[in-house]
């Protein structure tokens, strides 16, 4: 499968971002809330037609076509061996810049942008194992809840490097 890169963002580069602070936009994925970092996400759009491709693995959705550009779609909630569900009013998919490629990740719903400092992130518990234990980066610690930062990048990564499984 080739991927293509789509051209830079529309919006105005993260310039306001201060020393320390980092901004995220915060999804759910059954019932947790996840964080990515803000710079990785391109855009946001609602779930349209997804053509399939042979020869993915389950998680691989198919392709998109985003403005003439073809990007493959992932579903994180299989990616990371959840229940598969039906999409809802509030199912996107979160457009990202990784690696030099752009792809689409199926989430059930993104929730809001955050501006965290460095001191609200802590590493995540060495007790904490399975379901994508290798892909978090740390848990954001908000006033009342706990976000779990994800790095998208090497989610992405290692799919792109690896050898395609059959259905």
């Amino acid at each position: 499968m080739s991927i293509a890169t789509v051209d830079a963002p529309t919006r105005a580069p993260s310039g306001n971002e201060t020393e320390g602070t980092m901004q995220l936009v915060s999804f759910r994925l059954a019932d947790e809330e996840y964080g990515i970092e803000i710079k990785k996400v391109r855009e946001i759009i609602l779930v349209g037609e997804i053509t399939r491709m042979p020869q993915t693995p389950i998680y691989v959705k198919g392709l998109i076509n985003l403005r003439s550009t073809v990007i493959p779609i992932i579903d994180l909630k299989l990616r990371f061996g959840l229940p598969e569900t039906e999409p809802t009013d509030e199912t996107r998919i979160m457009v990202a810049n990784v690696g030099g490629k752009t792809i689409g990740v199926i989430v059930d719903a993104v929730s809001e942008v955050l501006r965290i400092s460095q001191e609200q992130i802590a590493p995540p518990p060495p007790t904490v194992a399975g379901l994508g234990r290798e892909y978090l980066v740390g848990l954001a610690k908000l006033k009342d809840r706990l976000l779990i930062l994800l790095d998208i990048e090497k989610i992405v990564l290692e799919d792109i490097n690896r050898e395609p499984a059959a259905r």
